[in-house]
């Protein structure tokens, strides 16, 4: 997937940006020269990009430091200043700092500069997302699988696109590791700058409740959003879901978006639906009565092919007869969700219904490892770490598993404590049969953290029968739950997906659980 000449978005740069000069962004954006900088080197500057990353810096850039938790990002500006840096935004303590460390570089300060990169890097690079189709999902779950879905049906339409989100950052056909659902600020600009100059037509965009709270979308343009779900999880960042809810409204508002399409499944999507600050249509996939502009019916699971048909109802007596390629009505969900978008983003809806049939095997989402052929059981690694995803996942793979349904699963941690013993609960009342592991254990003892799961086991299954605890190592585990497999079950492997580390102890352990389940699969079945 990685293309060997960029290991990482240090390299995905613009080649040919047009340089702005720094005096013309210090009057558009109310930046402050520090006494130390002459106006007469305003002038004189010429700018060709933006990074917040000392370590991220190309010659001509500014550098935007950030005053942090324990160390002001001004104690890097030397770095910056030595890859090439022109001139460093910061706030007032930050000014001081440079000014004594750096002598004779252009310091410019402002009251908030995180809050400032955003705006700054898309002036920089003559705002990139004006000139693409852009598409941003926001939600709890479903964020990744609705990006790869749009992204499917906009390359059909435009011929080459760009994804930023979870799993990878991608500009046409070069593609590398994402470090985070939603990258800063000036990182997404260059991207979208990068993508307007190699010709691509649209960008499908992640959007984390963490990157609107943090600013990192601010001023790119997103001609259409959209809304998936609202569950459990971020508690130790929102501390409220009502504060969860309000981070993930920000999208919809006329400083990101021109307009907005949120799934009304969920009480949380029906208040956003009824409070957005920019008009939005409203989409149903579940049975139920909320009122919807758009609503899913007749959708058919198939126990061969492992995909789901589905009706797409819309406003004005649309019926678009659709097909997702993975199980599930979660995943029907994201698919409606990223059929209407692309629709409202101005791609015809036969050529989105005919993109979606073929949009399968997005890495760690119901990705197949193996089949249900040649007498080999189903095998899949999904990322569902959440008790409502948990729970969503189960429910979908359930109708195709005639046998019995295994899952493999832990929790992180140094995150919220309190979904550890629900999704015990959650898999001790719909798998079959249960092998708890790690997952990213970071600073905390393994143990306890297993340890909150089976409690939650025992809750709903006070046997404990089926239920194995696997100490030693999360691949071990994996080749377990491939080793219990019959014929006719289903082993689902949960809640890393995609992530190529593991961590724990302070260590990234470079690990996916999907080449880890194909060699137990191997191993068991032989080479497909």
């Amino acid at each position: 997937m990685t293309n060997q000449a960029y290991q990482s978005a240090a390299a995905l740069r613009p080649q040919h940006n047009a340089p702005v000069a720094l005096s013309t962004l210090a009057a558009a954006h109310s930046l402050t020269p520090h006494p130390s900088t002459g106006r007469s080197a305003l002038e004189d500057l010429a700018v060709t990009g933006v990074s917040m990353d000392s370590g991220d810096v190309a010659p001509g850039e500014i550098f935007v430091a950030l005053p942090g938790f324990t160390v002001h990002g001004a104690r890097y500006a030397a770095q910056a200043v030595e890859a090439g840096a022109v001139a460093v935004v910061t706030d007032a303590e930050g000014a001081s700092i440079v000014a004594s460390t750096c002598p004779g570089v252009a310091v410019l300060t402002c009251s908030d500069p995180r809050r400032i990169a955003g705006p700054l890097a898309a002036e920089v690079y003559h705002h990139p997302s004006r000139r693409l189709i852009t598409t941003a999902v926001t939600g709890t779950n479903g964020k990744t699988t609705t990006s790869y879905f749009l992204d499917a049906i906009l390359r059909a339409h435009t011929g080459s696109t760009m994804v930023a989100g979870t799993v990878e950052l991608r500009v046409g056909s070069t593609s590398v590791e994402s470090p985070r659902t939603t990258v800063e600020a000036p990182v997404l600009q260059r991207l979208l700058a990068l993508a307007v100059e190699e010709g691509v037509g649209a960008a499908s965009l992640e959007a984390s409740s963490h990157a609107i709270v943090l600013h990192r979308l601010d001023a790119t343009e997103i001609d259409v959003a959209g809304f998936t779900n609202l569950q459990r999880d971020h508690l130790d960042f929102h501390h409220t879901m009502e504060e969860y809810l309000e981070a993930k409204a920000g999208l919809f508002t006329p400083a990101h978006a021109r307009r907005g399409v949120v799934c009304v499944d969920d009480p949380w999507g029906q208040r956003l639906a009824a409070t957005s600050a920019i008009p939005v249509e409203r989409l149903r996939a579940y049975p139920g009565s909320a009122p919807a502009d758009w609503w899913v019916g007749d959708a058919e699971v198939s126990l061969e092919a492992a995909a789901t048909t589905f009706t797409l109802h819309g406003p004005d007596g649309e019926e678009l007869a659709a097909s997702c390629p993975l199980p599930g009505l979660v995943n029907v969900q994201n698919a409606a969700l990223a059929l209407v978008m692309a629709i409202r983003a101005g791609v015809p809806a036969d050529t989105a219904v005919a993109a979606l049939a073929g949009a399968h095997n997005i890495p760690g989402r119901m990705q197949r490892i193996s089949n249900r052929e040649d007498g080999r059981g189903l095998c899949i690694v999904d990322f569902a770490h959440t008790p409502d995803a948990m729970e969503l996942a189960l429910q979908a793979v359930r109708p195709i598993t005639p046998g019995r349904l295994i899952v493999v699963f832990g929790s992180d941690g140094d995150r919220d404590q309190g979904k550890r013993p629900m999704l015990g609960q959650v898999c001790a009342r719909l798998a079959d049969v249960l092998v708890v592991t790690d997952e990213n254990p970071r600073s905390e003892d393994p143990q306890l953290i297993r340890d909150a799961i089976l409690e939650g086991v025992r809750q709903v299954r006070p046997s404990m029968e089926d239920v194995e605890e696997i100490t030693t190592w999360r691949g071990d585990a994996v080749r377990r739950g491939v080793e219990l497999c019959g014929p006719q079950d289903t082993v689902i492997v949960t809640g890393k997906g995609h992530e190529p580390f593991l961590e724990a102890a302070g260590e990234f352990i470079r690990y996916n659980d999907a080449p880890v389940m194909a060699q137990a699969v191997e191993a068991k079945w032989g080479r497909a």
